[in-house]
């Protein structure tokens, strides 16, 4: 008899789906199995005893059962709470796991149930569906398809503290909870699945959860490289696969012909991982080199392998089919630049598909040969192959095959697939953004500024005397370092930084993105980094023109840089130099806004209200200068660094500021959550192009004009609710006892010591952490461990609250806002959402840990703000419209 043939894993009707409730039982089980298998009958019990316990204890007036529990742990050894947290700990990442399957399963239940007349909700197909019901001619939605500009940016931040090694041991099991579920198996074959998981996670069970020791920065770009070599790679061509599938469904065949005669490329990647130096000393340029090469090989690498399997497939023979002159003549070309060794010419002498895709793999080969030993004054690649050849390789072996008649081979999806991927990838992979703090920038400034005897203090000058010098230096054609000049270390890194830039763009100018530079307060901030780019050549001021290779973006981050950004704006579009710049980038300018920073600033409510109306703001600032813009969203995991559901938030944003284009972060464990699957990644990324198109469709014509447009009325009330909401959050955390209050009941003395990522927890040394200093991620990984989640909705009961109580009119006006407004409608579902995790009985044990007390003002806002919100949205209960969810 099979080991598990007696296994009973049926749902128990514990309130989530059957098909969840049985995958949870399975996993549970083996995991029981595999604690007693490795330490005993005595543990199990032990942490089975503590588990009914505690699912007791959680129901209301249990509070005693909680201190007993309390008690009997503490007089636990320390082997047997080990084994008690690895045990849960393994448990919940499993739970994770098969609740990611479940969603991958209901997405393709619900894609067999569309029907072109019901597609499938937040589908590309809805999308294009909504063109067509509103009237739309195919022209027309070509044109919003072609205007998208869609570019995650990967970034390290260290909110994923689960081992790669962790995280593949989690794949596989996932693999096989899949197979059990969408295969009819034998007996043998469901033994053989359940065999599969109890190893892994037998072996899950006893591998290290966090790092021994901190990860370098080539560690965290490996772990980058991982999802952009797998999911990602392999799911952009499945967009371009819907959004034809829809155009054919609602516009016909000739819809697809036209699509394909100018393929658009509205997915691009981007990466801050290997180039964000922000506080991050440990990302020098010889990292940001390795990063950048290790990306261009990844990706030829992937080219290579698809190729060879592309080889495999074309067969065909010259000798049964006549293939056309100009093709030949591509192969004799290449036969002029290229040897191919005599095998592979005898073996495909009479296969012209395959004695081409040889030449373009050896042109591959030849690119990786020379990246890996390049010479000091190289620039181009291999036999001066580029992306562009590359792309123009295999679109002549598509219309070759078209020529014959091979148009089912023409579509060929490896092909296909592998020119979308070319297209999107290039042989960068993702443009790698630089960023670097303006105070960086600053200090280089005012370093080289001396050296040349400029001024001696230019740190210690006004903003129009910064102006005034900048603006002279950067038409000045003379370098500032003298000779031999001797530079601070990190003067010297900076320039080094700016010099690698340069070489880069020569080698492939799509390898390098944006220079973003954190906190942007003032016009100075952005010429210093034109003067820097400048010493080193990046940058140049020619007969009145600049050149300059790459995008400089502000980034604005406080409350106060937010609600002054139009302003700056203004100011750069009207300085003469910087006039140059945006003409050199083709008037166009991109802005980085800071979710984290803003809300650590002054809470919730005011961070999100004051990231909409300075989106609104900095929109009409482009427009009025005539600027084409792109808003990059620095958006966080969780509610308080400006997570939540990335279609909605796109939804959400002022209509003014639509342009088709946006940017926008994947951050620490969103990353895994969105890309771990191809499956995943592929219902991100369709949403994300569905609520992109949805907008479009908002923006223009009778939609924009019925669509709702906060007046100066709304605006007035929304920033009185704003105000008091951030008057209670700074009273909070501006209190004298916080911090001492904050460090003592929350573990974040212990995060900042995690080894799960290469960037200290804060800009300033470890001795020196405070709340200024502290980065806005272990300010919320710290809430969140307290299960307080503060960050996520403190100071809505202050502002809402008192707005219901003060005004007679509130209630109806913030009802008619959730009904119709998607800004206010996700802000408050939002926090819904960060209030229902919040569970304040869990909280009460970490609030013992200080003398202070905090609990009741905290815990008055959290009863404000939740008796507030169901009156505004008519639920009985927070989170009832999300019944599944809560």
């Amino acid at each position: 008899m099979s080991r598990w043939q007696q296994l009973d894993y049926h749902s128990e009707g514990s309130g989530i789906t059957e098909p969840l409730s049985e995958q949870v039982n399975l996993l549970g089980l083996l995991l029981g199995q595999a604690v007693r298998d490795q330490v005993g009958k005595g543990k199990y019990d032990l942490i089975e005893k503590l588990r009914t316990m505690s699912k007791t204890a959680y129901q209301p007036g249990k509070e005693k059962l909680r201190d007993d529990i309390l008690d009997k742990m503490k007089k636990l050894k320390l082997e047997d709470i080990l084994w008690l947290l690895r045990t849960y700990t393994t448990f919940f990442h499993l739970v994770n796991n098969a609740e990611k399957q479940e969603i991958i399963r209901i997405n393709r239940d619900r894609e067999h149930e569309s029907t072109p007349e019901k597609p499938r909700t937040e589908s590309i197909s809805e999308a294009i569906a909504q063109f067509k019901k509103s009237g739309h001619k195919l022209s027309q939605v070509l044109k919003f398809i072609r205007q998208l500009d869609i570019q995650p940016t990967l970034t390290a931040h260290p909110t994923e503290a689960r081992r790669r090694t962790v995280l593949g041991k989690q794949q596989q099991i996932a693999v096989q909870l899949q197979q059990m579920r969408r295969f009819k198996l034998t007996p043998g074959e469901r033994n053989d699945c359940i065999d599969e998981i109890y190893r892994h996670i037998s072996t899950l069970l006893v591998t290290d959860e966090i790092r021994a020791e901190r990860p370098t920065v080539i560690d965290e770009v490996q772990q980058g490289l991982y999802f952009f070599t797998n999911a990602i790679w392999e799911t952009i061509p499945k967009i371009y696969d819907d959004i034809e599938q829809a155009l054919r469904t609602y516009y016909g065949e000739r819809a697809v012909r036209e699509f394909r005669k100018k393929p658009p490329v509205i997915l691009r990647y981007r990466s801050w991982i290997g180039g964000d130096r922000d506080g991050n000393p440990f990302v020098t340029p010889e990292v940001t080199r390795e990063t950048l090469n290790a990306q261009r090989q990844a990706v030829l690498n992937l080219y290579i392998d698809e190729l060879r399997e592309l080889r495999r497939e074309l067969s065909m023979s010259s000798r049964l089919i006549k293939f056309p002159r100009s093709f030949t003549r591509s192969i004799e070309q290449d036969s002029q630049k290229i040897t191919l060794n005599a095998q592979q010419r005898r073996h495909y002498q009479h296969e012209p598909f395959r004695l081409k895709i040889s030449f373009i793999i050896e042109k591959l080969l030849l690119v990786v040969a020379e990246d890996a030993a390049p010479t000091e004054n190289n620039s181009n690649s291999g036999v001066g192959y580029s992306s562009s050849d590359f792309q123009n390789d295999l679109e002549i072996l598509r219309d070759c095959l078209a020529n014959l008649k091979f148009m089912d081979v023409s579509n060929n999806a490896r092909l296909n697939s592998l020119l979308v991927q070319a297209r999107t990838f290039g042989f960068h992979l993702a443009s790698l953004d630089i960023r670097q703090h303006s105070n960086v920038h600053e200090k280089a400034v005012s370093e080289l500024l001396k050296l040349a005897n400029v001024t001696p203090k230019y740190n210690k000058l006004p903003e129009d005397k910064r102006l005034e010098i900048l603006t002279h230096e950067l038409q000045n054609p003379r370098p500032l370092i003298p000779k031999r000049a001797e530079l601070s270390s990190q003067t010297g890194e900076t320039l080094t930084t700016f010099r690698l830039i340069r070489k880069a763009v020569q080698r492939d100018p799509n390898s390098i993105g944006s220079y973003i530079v954190s906190m942007t307060h003032d016009v100075s901030d952005m010429l210093e980094v034109l003067l820097l780019a400048k010493e080193v050549g990046l940058w140049r001021l020619k007969d009145g023109e600049v050149s300059c290779p790459v995008d400089v973006v502000p980034l604005m981050e406080t409350v106060d840089d937010l609600q002054n950004g139009d302003k700056l704006i203004d100011s750069l579009c009207q300085h003469d130099i910087y006039r140059k710049q945006l003409a050199a980038r083709e008037q166009f300018q991109e802005i980085m806004l800071g979710y984290s920073d803003s809300n650590k600033d002054g809470g919730y409510l005011v961070a999100n209200w004051g990231l909409y109306k300075a989106q609104d703001r900095l929109a009409a600032a482009c427009r009025r200068h005539n600027i084409d813009f792109r808003l990059f969203h620095g958006r966080g995991g969780t509610i308080g660094r400006g997570g939540g559901r990335a279609n909605q938030a796109i939804l959400a944003l002022p209509k003014k500021s639509y342009t088709g284009r946006i940017r926008l972060t994947e951050q620490g464990e969103v990353i895994t959550f969105r890309y771990a699957r191809s499956a995943l990644a592929h219902r991100h990324l369709e949403q994300i192009v569905n609520a992109m198109l949805t907008a479009a469709l908002k923006s223009e014509g009778k939609a924009a004009a019925s669509a709702f447009s906060p007046t100066a009325e709304t605006t007035a009330f929304l920033d009185q609710i704003a105000g008091r909401s951030m008057n209670s959050y700074k009273t909070l955390v501006n209190d004298p006892e916080f911090w001492k209050w904050y460090t003592e009941i929350t573990p974040i003395e212990h995060i900042s010591r995690l080894p799960i990522a290469s960037r200290p927890v804060s800009r300033k040394s470890a001795r020196e952490v405070d709340f200024e200093g502290l980065r806005a991620i272990p300010w919320g990984f710290a809430w969140t461990q307290t299960r307080i989640n503060l960050p996520g909705w403190y100071g809505l009961g202050a502002g809402f609250a008192e707005a219901l109580e003060n005004d007679a009119n509130a209630l109806k006006m913030m009802q008619g806002f959730y009904k119709e407004w998607p800004f206010f409608t996700t802000i408050v579902d939002n926090a819904q959402l960060e209030m229902e995790r919040t569970h304040f009985t869990i909280a009460k044990f970490y609030l013992q840990l200080s003398k202070n007390n905090y609990f009741d003002v905290i815990y008055s806002d959290f009863e404000k703000a939740g008796d507030a919100i169901c009156r505004i949205t008519g639920q009985k209960s927070i989170l009832e419209n999300a019944p599944v969810l809560k």
